[in-house]
């Protein structure tokens, strides 16, 4: 493949994902303050956040818990071994692209009647199933599996399913963690000091 022909298909998915950035929020609060604000409030109290998604959110979710513990936050995946119990002063934060799965479902239910706060992120905020168990709403305006009308009509899309929405909460979680970080005052020394060195 020609170096040209890779540029070219990389500024549209970096476009497309970027223009997920552009599109209004309203009534919800705009992402990047919304994460930020919880999460600062979770390093104020002390508390911990869990991160739950599954599939390729799951993914994005994975990457964002390990720049929140090299942040300093107390960060644990819903999934693996050593999490420990939520509490009611901490934070779940949980996606749901197309607005609902049975397992994050789930989940949130448990998170909320343990008092926790649950930050829902989803592109479907309206008609969701998770969105009955979040105490705030992140709404990420991309297209999912759920949104994807060109799949059913047999196109082939440069991102297909649920890939806009995958990307752009790749790109808004680095947003977040070079906010956070501002807002924390975490230098880049102790940021870095924090990576293992077991790799």
């Amino acid at each position: 493949m020609a170096s040209e022909e890779m540029e070219k298909l990389s500024s549209q998915i970096c476009n497309q994902i970027s223009s997920v950035f552009s599109n209004p929020t309203n009534p919800h609060p705009p992402p990047l303050d919304l994460l930020v604000t919880e999460l600062a409030g979770v390093s104020r109290r002390s508390s911990r956040v869990f991160l739950h998604g599954v599939g390729r959110e799951g993914l994005m979710l994975k990457a964002f818990a390990m720049r929140l513990f090299h942040l300093g936050l107390s960060s644990h995946i819903v999934s693996d071994m050593t999490t420990p119990p939520i509490s009611s002063s901490d934070l779940l934060i949980a996606s749901a692209g197309p607005g609902g799965f049975s397992t994050v479902d789930a989940i949130c239910s448990v998170g909320k009647s343990s008092g926790a706060r649950v930050l829902l992120l989803t592109a479907q905020p309206e008609r969701g199933s998770c969105v009955k168990h979040a105490t705030a709403v992140c709404y990420v305006p991309a297209q999912t599996m759920a949104s994807d009308e060109a799949e059913e009509k047999g196109e082939r899309r440069l991102l297909p399913m649920g890939s806009v929405y995958e990307g752009a909460l790749f790109v808004l979680f680095e947003m977040v963690v070079y906010k956070l970080g501002e807002v924390l005052g975490e230098s880049p020394e102790s940021v870095r000091s924090r990576h293992t060195n077991l790799e």
